[in-house]
């Protein structure tokens, strides 16, 4: 685990340092050749900033409270990365097979992951119980099938060692992103509590295996006493289940993730000790050692480590607007395109050198590669004069912009590089995942030995 002892104590890096850092990569990618005309642009993830992102937040919650922080596979689905979060003694929240296998592979324990999906097939939740992994039931549907699962485990294994909970929709109402909210009248996750309550109470009353609640009420956009309601709500339930049942039945509350993400600075804030300042100010018996606390933070843990590299291969003036054609886009900043209002991202100029231009600012346009005229990294945005060779860095890209690729226009997965400072004090460079080749694309498009089915004329109608 993080050292989090007051010898070891790492404090969370400034904007200057954030900023410094970032010119520092940038250099180095140049200096290390790794943009070229085979592979124009790339991700990296500083580890330093990561470690100290993961240190504040165990820091804050101190070691006699007892605590399961995850890292949500959603966010960085690299898995050296997910590696280097087990072995500080984090857990992992997934949400399909294939984020639970990731999980795995990357040496989490099954006590410490959490599955969430909202449609758990009946092979998933059956494996889920063989592994031991945690899980939270989504609707009362599929609380039926984990009823007759439960039931076959324990034929075939005993008592299953998965802690099984259920996921509560608090309906405190949307955010400042209707996309991103959780926690609306009529959001997809969870049972509604305003809706079940009475259901809720009685299915935990009749299953004493149940001892988990799980809400997921903050997300990039929500005000963090917002969020801290939906969690005081689920509390309530809590205390109405160990009440109806007579003992104390809920050992653990999943509060889930959503910490937003500063977007517009280098400045990380919030805080995680802002976010445990809003829930002790709500729900204050969470800290008092009844409960073990389960957190799935992953934009917050991820994002301020990481930058997009990308070069730009051509400039020119439209309708007198300058614009720049490079190769981020739409294929690693899916919802920034789609989203700009939403998602907006910072972009830095620097000469073909690596060196951050400092000229005077112009207003110009910012284009990705792909074939549609609204794939723009940034529109009408004051930026010094943006020249061809030049490299463009988008920062805060650590959360999710490297894991949610889109293959518009088979546009490759770049490569993804951390670099970190070892214990000599020296910048060390990794290869957390390589570029996509063209050949795997093609690769990826279908068997060259399928035939397609033969071509047949509709009939002609009759006269």
């Amino acid at each position: 685990m993080i050292d989090a002892t007051p010898g070891a104590w790492r404090p969370l890096p400034g904007p200057d340092a954030i900023l410094q850092r970032r010119k520092q990569i940038v250099a180095d990618v140049v200096r290390q050749g790794f943009i070229d005309d085979l592979h124009p642009l790339c991700g990296v993830l500083d580890l330093d900033t990561l470690d100290e992102l993961m240190w504040s937040l165990q820091a804050v919650y101190p070691a006699e409270l007892p605590a399961v922080h995850t890292i949500a596979a959603k966010a960085i689905t690299l898995r050296p990365v997910l590696a280097r979060f087990a072995d500080a003694g984090f857990g992992c929240e997934v949400a399909s097979p294939g984020e639970l296998e990731l999980a795995l592979a990357a040496g989490f324990p099954a006590e410490r992951i959490v599955f969430d999906s909202p449609a758990k097939t009946t092979t998933e939740i059956a494996r889920a119980l063989e592994l031991g992994v945690s899980f939270n039931v989504d609707n009362f549907e599929e609380l039926a099938r984990v009823d007759q699962a439960v039931s076959q485990a324990v034929a075939r294994i005993g008592r299953p060692r998965s802690v099984i909970g259920m996921r509560l929709n608090p309906q405190t109402g949307a955010g400042a992103i209707d996309a991103m909210s959780t926690a609306t009248s009529t959001s997809k996750f969870g049972i509604g509590l305003a809706d079940h309550r009475d259901e809720i109470v009685t299915a935990f009353a009749m299953r004493p295996w149940l001892s988990q609640l799980h809400v997921h009420s903050g997300s990039q956009g929500m005000r963090l006493e917002h969020a801290a309601e939906g969690v005081r709500l689920t509390a309530e339930v809590a205390a109405d289940i160990d009440k109806r049942v007579g003992f104390q039945q809920i050992q653990r509350i999943d509060v889930g993730g959503g910490l937003p993400v500063n977007f517009r600075s280098d400045r990380i804030t919030p805080t995680f000790a802002d976010h445990r300042a809003a829930l002790q100010a709500a729900v204050p018996q969470l800290f008092d050692g009844t409960y073990t606390l389960v957190t799935e933070f992953g934009r917050a843990l991820t994002a301020k480590a990481g930058t997009v590299v990308a070069r730009v291969e051509y400039t020119k003036v439209t309708g007198g607007r300058p614009i720049a054609i490079t190769h981020a886009g739409v294929q690693v900043a899916t919802r920034s395109i789609f989203a700009p209002e939403a998602w907006p991202l910072r972009v830095e100029v620097y000469d073909p050198h690596g060196r951050r231009r400092e000229d005077p600012a112009l207003v110009q346009d910012v284009a990705g590669p792909a074939c549609f005229t609204g794939d723009m990294l940034a529109v009408g945005r004051e930026l010094p004069a943006v020249h061809p060779g030049d490299l463009v860095a988008v920062p805060d890209t650590g959360g999710y912009y490297f894991s949610t690729h889109f293959s518009y226009n088979a546009l490759p997965r770049p490569a993804v590089y951390t670099v970190g400072t070892d214990s000599a004090g020296d910048r060390r460079w990794s290869l957390a995942r390589r570029a996509q080749t063209i050949e795997q694309i093609v690769t990826e498009a279908g068997e060259p030995s399928l035939k397609p089915l033969p071509f047949v004329s509709p009939a002609c109608p009759s006269d």
